[in-house]
């Protein structure tokens, strides 16, 4: 029967003294050994440390570097417009936040929309101004590009992660997944709260915890999801599945809830609070207007609505191309831990499915999660390996160039020219411009920079429920011409330059004639014209012998 141990560890009984010491001494020079182990252990940290000085965001620089430089390339090689919402929902705010003029639409009188992301913008605005470098071009190009060093940001972030959970080589070829994208191109530089919400989806991936993460924290990755949620509400949708499995796969739940997700929430829903209540001059919680326009009453319908197959039929299948066939091939051969992406992705375009109003931009943060079964799929392919990223490649480029510098590039190229109608004329007072358009089809005063009287249509939804609206906009496209004649029923009400699409020329041409205007300029628009949009914009300028006294309605 073994003789229980005494509290130092030794037998009782001095005929086992000796055995002790000994023992002892072994220990003794184990401990040695284990500090020899332990600085060799420190030295390679050490020696591996030096090794990757250069490495920023954990991987090595020159990655990091050559994806900044892609974006920034990216950002100058987008010069088209895509939709209303990258100006008018963040430029022209924030230029109005800064500058004391501007126009600011419906949606922030009805406090819809948070001050959170224009911020952003603004803050730039405000260096600039402060250092005498506010110059328009500054404006306009300076958001851009901090929304493409952003954008680089989580695409090394995207990297990390699959090297972590797979190797290198699947980790590269998600990364050229990510990189060659068209839809990714066309839309990671635009100052657009979905490209806010995409990346900081992507880099709160990065510390989601997935099976085989390393780098896994709930108060960075749940931080950056509440952040998403402040800037664009519906990022909820996206992170529903992933927030759910998280608490499921957790064991300490009540510690998760109340160290973790709630003070997270609690600070970053202060913060927005505070801003919009400075701002705003009120307290509003923009987050639940947000969603009970477009969510609960569902109005964003005014802006048109499609069937509900619509994500699945033609909104998904385009944004991502000619990757298609990859994402499905690698939905069968990814492993199971993946499911949870896949889940999220069919979740995110059925909660859309069943909202009326629909748009590609709207599940571009899905984007990123479809680009792990891309890069599964071309890292099990073999033989057709060489000719399935040749085809990626090329066919992704033609659409990113394409939709970059060609498609819908007439609405910005048109603001350079009232650039000039500005600096151009000493005396500012004496120009004006209408836009004689759909409603934001142009930026407004982010891209001029200067207090010319300028207007445009205006199209705000049905907020009171009268029976048959019609906004200015539809009134205006009923009979353009009965309406150009009572709106400047004489001369000195007629602005000095007008802007239009195409379109609209013959339309429009006797009051043209009447009122002298001649056409000045034309930019190339698109050349798929659709509806109210023409395949270029015109500008047309009223061309007087004497000088007049101009009195628009403003």
């Amino acid at each position: 029967m073994r003789r229980p141990l005494s509290k130092c560890g030794m037998e009782p009984g001095g005929g086992d003294a000796s055995l002790t010491l000994h023992g002892l001494q072994n220990r003794s020079h184990g401990k040695i050994k284990l500090r020899k182990r332990k600085s060799t252990l420190y030295f390679n940290t050490q020696e591996k440390s030096a090794r990757r000085r250069g490495d920023l965001l954990g991987e090595n620089i020159y990655l990091l570097l050559f994806t900044i430089a892609l974006r920034i390339l990216n950002c100058f090689l987008v010069q088209t417009s895509f939709v209303p919402d990258e100006y008018w929902q963040s430029l022209e705010v924030s230029h109005h936040m800064v500058f004391n003029y501007g126009y600011l639409t419906w949606e922030w009188t009805e406090r819809l929309r948070s001050y959170t992301y224009p911020l952003i913008f603004a803050s730039i605005y405000k260096i600039l101004h402060l250092l005498g470098k506010d110059s328009v071009q500054l404006l306009i190009w300076i958001p851009r590009l901090a929304q493409a060093l952003l954008s680089a940001v989580a695409d090394v972030r995207l990297y990390s992660l699959m090297k972590q959970l797979e190797n290198q080589e699947v980790a590269r070829w998600v990364f050229f997944c990510q990189l060659c994208s068209w839809f990714t191109w066309y839309c990671c530089t635009r100052t657009l709260t979905n490209t806010m919400e995409t990346v900081l989806t992507i880099i709160a991936l990065f510390y989601y915890p997935l099976e085989g993460s390393k780098s896994m924290n709930s108060v960075k990755y749940s931080s950056l999801v509440a952040l998403a949620f402040i800037i664009r509400p519906t990022a909820v949708i996206l992170w529903t599945p992933l927030l759910f499995r998280h608490f499921c796969q957790e064991p300490r739940k009540l510690d998760l809830i109340l160290h973790h997700f709630l003070p997270v929430g609690f600070v970053t829903l202060s913060l927005s609070l505070m801003i919009d209540r400075i701002f705003f001059g009120q307290w509003t919680l923009v987050q639940f207007n947000f969603l009970k326009f477009n969510v609960l009453q569902n109005l964003g319908t005014f802006y048109g609505s499609h069937p509900w197959h619509w994500y699945f039929s033609q909104g998904f299948p385009v944004i991502l191309g000619t990757h298609l066939p990859f994402f499905i091939h690698g939905c069968y051969l990814a492993p199971k831990r993946y499911r949870i992406l896949l889940v999220t992705v069919l979740w995110t375009l059925l909660v859309y499915s069943m909202l009326s109003h629909k748009e590609f931009r709207f599940i571009y943060p899905v984007l990123p999660f479809c680009m792990v079964f891309c890069g599964y799929s071309l890292t099990h392919l073999k033989t057709w390996k060489k000719p399935a990223l040749s085809f990626l490649f090329l066919s992704n480029l033609f659409l990113a160039l394409y939709t970059g510098l060609v498609h819908q590039r007439g609405t910005l190229d048109v603001m350079s020219h009232i650039q000039k109608v500005c600096y151009n004329n000493p005396n500012k007072s004496s120009a004006s411009i209408f836009i004689m358009m759909p409603c934001h089809s142009t930026p407004y005063y982010s891209h001029v920079h200067c207090p010319l009287p300028m207007r445009f249509l205006q199209c705000p939804p049905n907020l009171t429920g009268k029976s048959h609206y019609l906004d200015e906009a539809d009134v205006f496209y009923l009979n353009p011409l009965n309406w150009l004649h009572r709106e400047f029923h004489d001369d000195a009400s007629l602005p000095t330059h007008l802007i239009t699409f195409s379109i609209l020329e013959e339309e429009i041409s006797a009051f043209l004639i009447s009122s002298n205007y001649k056409r000045t300029a034309v930019f190339f628009h698109t050349h798929l014209p659709e509806g109210r949009i023409g395949s270029h914009v015109y500008v047309y300028e009223r061309k007087l012998k004497g000088k007049f006294n101009m009195k628009m309605k403003f």
